[in-house]
């Protein structure tokens, strides 16, 4: 078993799919997606905010390989990282909306605290 969900997607897609969902939670603060995917993006968005908080040039670095839009990745470092100095880990909140209309699947809002 690998250690990471498939969510039915090869693997390129995949990778794509996280970045976008990432990308869109650093640039809105909060995003309605699918339970599974948000806690894949999950994953990742903590990962690079914990590299953020680092705030030198190699974590800049290692984030833009990641994500591609430069704008979030300033305003992740200059407004999102700060936010979060004093606490280690734990920067995003999964919260319940329902059943989704067409194919009833688990929809979540995920939002950084």
């Amino acid at each position: 078993m690998p250690g990471y969900r498939k969510l039915g997607r090869n693997t390129a897609h995949r990778k794509a799919m996280l970045r976008n969902l990432v990308t869109d939670l650093f640039r809105e603060g909060r995003i309605s997606t699918t339970n599974m995917r948000a806690k894949e993006a999950r994953r990742e968005a903590e990962k690079l905010i914990t590299l953020a908080k680092r705030g030198d040039l190699h974590a800049r670095r290692q984030v833009l390989g990641y994500i591609y839009d430069e704008s979030v990745v300033t305003k992740l470092f200059d407004e999102i990282a700060p936010r979060y100095e004093g606490r280690n880990g734990g920067y995003t909140r999964i919260l319940k909306l329902g059943p989704r209309r067409g194919d009833n699947a688990e929809t979540v809002f995920l939002e950084l605290v």
